[in-house]
């Protein structure tokens, strides 16, 4: 499989002619009439906010909000006690759409709904990401989606897929490597953001995981040479990984931290870890580098006098993007278009924006960005296996004040006030739209199977970067020896 020569070749060749169709008006209504409670839930993940694969209340509480609309849900799927696979209508009489809902926070990103920088006392983790908002509105359009079926007696179904740990956990792939994903015609996802768009693209492959060194403990004063120092093998890895980025092919990103480097100076350590991310266009050079950061850490290790061991914690596939889809997505996303400040808004906003360093105009936020089916991203996540198992597309919508980058303070102040539940609301909104177009019309499901296929090529065969078979469910977890 040559990932970059796929994007090159197919990016450019549209499948799909721009959608023009307008759906049943009660499906907002129903959405409108749910706002307030989207808006609880999404602050009560806000104020609680877990880590990846410790999702316990957040899964529970989308758990019980589909349960009420009558979707039947298995839960603890694929080995992870937070995720799961809520369902409503019938399999095998129509389309199957399925919707992921994100939930996970960021460790050290506590902040308070406010345009300053403010933590928390007594709190770590914070929504950077806004999935607080994901999850929210997923369950949001499925409930929709659920009762438009119902009152349409069309068939199909809808699912949500509660999937825990993106950040860095790869809860997802799991999910596909159980083959959840099978049997779906379609899959819907969104993303908090600072703007609005529907434009389709690939992402970075990643792979992530911890190297963990072990030496001899002395006294770093009286017997220095008795010791082996652990933190000494980390550093030595780490040293060679950044000669490293010389030559390595262009685009590849390699970040690295220190997540255990000893606990006392005047105590040589007998344990440290380092915790590593590659990510590329094409999978194949992941592998490739994080191939040749072990041979690093072999390195390092026989260098002093420690020994390591590795445990994988993420990985997964680029996005590999459908352009039939991204058009009906973006159809919809005209429908309910961009997020509109009240006065309160509008003064938070401008405070923050004196914090960011790109101050686009507040305009932004109701303005939808043009459509494009080639877009380059530079981020990772593990929807990229899921867009590798069954067609996938997604959209982001102005959760965050015009300028906010992912994963800072900023998008944790606005990811937990009405600005972050009116994009929320959006997102829901166009995702029940776009489903619901599709329940209408088996013809684009079918041309999205047709454009998927030809991306992936017929001799695709999925085999996941992520090579362990079961979740790290502790990686959130403080290192231990």
């Amino acid at each position: 499989m040559k990932p970059i020569l796929l994007r090159a070749a197919l990016l450019t060749c549209p499948f799909s002619a721009p959608v023009a169709w307008s759906a049943p008006a009660d499906v907002v209504a129903i959405l409108d009439g749910y706002a307030i409670r989207q808006a609880e839930v999404g602050r009560a993940l806000w104020q609680q906010p877990e880590l990846g694969y410790l999702e316990a209340d957040s899964s529970a509480l989308l758990q019980r909000e589909l349960r009420e609309a009558g979707f039947r849900i298995e839960a603890g799927v694929a080995g992870m006690p937070t995720a799961f696979v809520a369902s409503y209508g019938t399999h095998g009489n129509g389309p199957v759409i399925g919707l992921l809902a994100e939930m996970d926070a960021l460790p050290g990103m506590a902040q308070a709904a406010e345009p300053v920088r403010m933590a928390l006392p007594g709190q770590d983790a914070g929504q950077a990401c806004g999935h607080n908002l994901f999850g929210a509105a997923s369950v949001g359009a499925a409930r929709a989606i659920a009762q438009w079926l119902k009152d349409s007696g069309s068939a199909g179904q809808v699912r949500v897929y509660g999937t825990p740990a993106e950040e860095g956990g790869s809860g997802k792939v799991y999910m596909a490597k159980a083959g959840l994903f099978d049997g779906v015609d379609v899959v819907l996802h969104w993303h908090p953001s600072a703007e609005n768009s529907a434009a389709q693209g690939t992402s970075l492959a990643n792979t992530s995981g911890k190297f963990r060194f072990h030496g001899r403990a002395a006294h770093a004063a009286i017997a220095p040479d008795h010791g082996r120092s652990a933190l000494d093998g980390v550093e030595a890895l780490n040293h060679m990984a950044n000669l490293m980025r010389e030559h390595v092919p262009e685009g590849t990103r390699v970040h690295y931290v220190i997540s255990n480097g000893g606990a006392a100076p005047n105590v040589v350590p007998d344990f440290a870890e380092v915790y590593y991310y590659v990510r590329h266009t094409d999978p194949a050079v992941v592998r490739d580098v994080f191939e040749r950061l072990h041979k690093a850490a072999e390195g390092a290790a026989m260098g002093t006098g420690t020994t390591v061991e590795f445990e994988q914690t993420g990985g997964g596939f680029s996005m590999l993007p459908n352009d039939t889809l991204g058009q009906v997505m973006q159809a919809a996303l005209q429908q309910v278009g961009g997020v509109r400040y009240d006065a309160a808004e509008q003064t938070f906003a401008q405070r923050m924006q004196q914090t960011l360093e790109e101050r686009p105009s507040l305009e932004a936020a109701m303005q939808l960005q043009p459509y494009r089916a080639d877009m380059a991203g530079s981020a990772s996540t593990d929807v990229g296996d899921v867009s590798w198992n069954a067609p996938t597309a997604g959209l982001s919508t102005a959760t965050w004040v015009p300028g906010t980058p992912a994963h800072s303070w900023q998008a944790v102040a606005a990811s937990g006030m009405s600005i972050g539940d009116k994009g929320a609301l959006n997102a829901a909104k166009t995702m029940a739209l776009a489903a619901v177009q599709l329940l209408q019309s088996p013809e684009t499901v079918r041309k999205a199977r047709q454009e998927f296929n030809t991306r992936r090529g017929a001799e695709f065969r999925y085999r996941p970067l992520l090579q362990r078979d079961t979740p790290p469910l502790d990686y959130r977890s403080k290192a231990a020896k």
